[in-house]
């Protein structure tokens, strides 16, 4: 099998957009890695002269060639999958996540975040990055432990979606947003276009369920990825699972309907497992799954379920 890689440049990044009709950079077979440098922050987000802090080159390069900007993420992609045609699963397995900057940001802006009409200001933090110890450290002296993983990871939606941001999570995954997604999980997303067209960006060096500011420690990440395509799996809504936990998912704008349908997720992949009847699933449910709210910043809010490996086969 072949591993690929491609660099963050003005040439292989869309800004804040994800659409079917992007033509992918490369074509990579089923069980091929692709290494994707990403880079995350516009101009107005960056660290100002003379902190210590050090803006990549590739970053700086981005900013200086000026692209087409949604409102949204960079993202580095697409890459298509040869033979991937909608109705198909593609299978990503997250082998490898590295920081690539001595820093990243965190803040918030008026009318967006969970709490809009409490901080209706700007307030933005350069967080330095300690790469050899693995840590951040805050503004007020805190220190916290790295766990990184991508804000952003999906295929191509539906085309008749035509050009979408990269704000809300959709049904092609895309901005998840879910922090159980680091190096070693898997990530399993329906096709809905042909090749698939995977994309990743908006990386994150830490993150607390719920997301809730608007940001998380926003970094630039490298990541490895091994992708594998399953033919006509009748997947319809993404799905994850970790070294412990299956993971199932839910996004609505209504948190409450984001519960039900990662309920009703969760349902369906342990009666698609075992023999329990629905009736079981749903109780069973109730007493070994753990319900997290993913992100409410997003427009769909997120909520994830955790079922621990080891109760079902």
């Amino acid at each position: 099998m072949a591993t690929h890689r491609i660099a963050s440049t003005p040439e292989t990044i869309r800004w804040g957009m994800f659409d079917a009709a992007f033509p992918p950079l490369i074509t990579v077979n089923s069980g091929d890695t692709v290494v994707l440098e990403c880079v995350s922050g516009g101009p107005e987000v960056m660290p100002p002269a003379g902190a210590g802090l050090t803006v990549p080159p590739a970053l700086a390069a981005i900013h200086a060639s000026n692209p087409p900007r949604g409102p949204g993420h960079i993202l580095t992609g697409p890459v298509a999958i040869a033979g991937a045609m909608p109705g198909d699963m593609l299978e990503v397995s997250i082998d490898k996540i590295e920081v690539g900057c001595d820093w990243g940001y965190c803040g918030f802006r008026p009318l967006v975040g969970t709490l809009p009409e409490d901080f209706p200001e700007k307030y933005l933090s350069h967080i330095p990055v300690d790469r050899q110890r693995g840590v951040c450290k805050l503004p007020w002296g805190t220190e916290l432990t790295l766990a990184p993983f991508f804000g952003v990871m999906g295929v191509a939606p539906p085309p008749s979606y035509g050009t979408i941001s990269t704000i809300q999570p959709r049904e092609h995954g895309g901005n998840l947003d879910n922090k159980e997604l680091t190096q070693g999980s898997t990530l399993f997303l329906p096709v809905w276009a042909e090749g698939a067209l995977f994309s990743a960006g908006d990386g994150h060096g830490v993150q607390g369920d719920g997301e809730v500011c608007i940001n998380a420690l926003e970094i630039c990440l490298t990541g490895t990825f091994t992708f594998t395509l399953h033919k006509s799996a009748g997947l319809s809504y993404p799905r994850a699972e970790t070294p412990t936990h299956y993971i199932s998912m839910g996004m609505n704008e209504d948190l409450d309907q984001a519960m039900k349908q990662a309920l009703r997720q969760m349902i369906a992949f342990i009666t698609s497992r075992t023999n329990l009847t629905r009736e079981q699933a749903y109780q069973f449910c109730s007493l070994a799954v753990d319900f997290h709210v993913t992100q409410t910043v997003n427009g769909e809010k997120g909520v994830h379920g955790l079922l621990r490996k080891g109760l079902i086969l």
